[in-house]
């Protein structure tokens, strides 16, 4: 199989992509080991540190493993829940911090996803769920807390909620919005966000979750969205009409 050396994509990314789609698709399994380095190389008409670099990316997204000696080499992964939850957050991370995605769009889709989870949430939670949350909202409360604890706090919060969902799709596919959303959230917002408002509405989504009453929770997390983008809106403003934002 042979790479196209003007495609957008670098050749070792090439390489990865076509055999990360060999795993997706079923043609590589768990346990499968991976032709040789120069076997690789011939196959894709490229050189030996070409394919190292495919075979690094393929590891860092813990699809491959290498192993040393007489029977070692690349074998294809078994991905645990684990790996592929802080590859969703620091993807997530990542998409963020390079402004590929607008602060407005994260904040829609990060409400959105949680609110999906707040009649499972209402349904399963158990009582650890409600003690963490409790527990982080007294916290949120303490004179003196610096933002960056308050933004762990918030986000411990949020992650309970989600996890009383009992769903571990959902808290996969939450990963990215609570660990990195959230935290880019609060850095935009902590200037002009008031913190007793913020703990009055978690205070009104832990009674809604402990009542088990679903849309008591969804309607807390609206009201928190709107608050959430009309301090985004405000902080932006003043930015823009700061002296030298021209």
């Amino acid at each position: 199989m042979k790479i196209d050396p003007d495609h957008p994509a670098g050749l070792s990314a090439q390489i990865a992509a076509a055999i990360r789609d060999a795993i997706v698709s079923g043609k590589l399994i768990v346990g499968d080991r991976l032709p040789s380095e120069a076997e690789l190389a011939e196959q894709f008409a490229v050189s030996r540190p070409t394919v190292r670099e495919a075979l690094k990316r393929l590891a860092a997204q813990s699809l491959i493993r290498t192993q040393r000696g007489a029977f070692g080499g690349a074998f294809v992964n078994r991905l645990s829940y684990a790996d592929a939850y802080a590859q969703q957050v620091t993807t997530s991370t990542l998409l963020l911090g390079m402004n590929e995605v607008s602060f407005d769009a994260a904040c829609e889709a990060r409400f959105a996803m949680e609110r999906a989870c707040a009649g499972l949430a209402a349904d399963r939670r158990q009582p650890d769920h409600l003690a963490t949350m409790r527990a982080e909202i007294t916290r949120q409360a303490q004179p003196g807390l610096t933002d960056e604890a308050f933004c762990a706090s918030d986000v411990a919060f949020h992650r309970a909620l989600v996890d009383a969902a009992g769903n571990p799709v959902l808290s996969y596919q939450l990963a990215g919005a609570v660990e990195a959303m959230q935290p880019l959230m609060n850095m935009i917002t902590f200037t002009a966000r008031s913190r007793e408002r913020i703990v009055a509405l978690h205070r009104r989504i832990a009674d809604a979750a402990e009542d088990r009453d679903g849309a008591g929770i969804a309607r807390a997390l609206e009201e928190l969205e709107t608050y959430t983008r009309q301090l985004a809106q405000s902080v932006f403003a003043a930015r823009a009409a700061a002296p030298g934002s021209a």
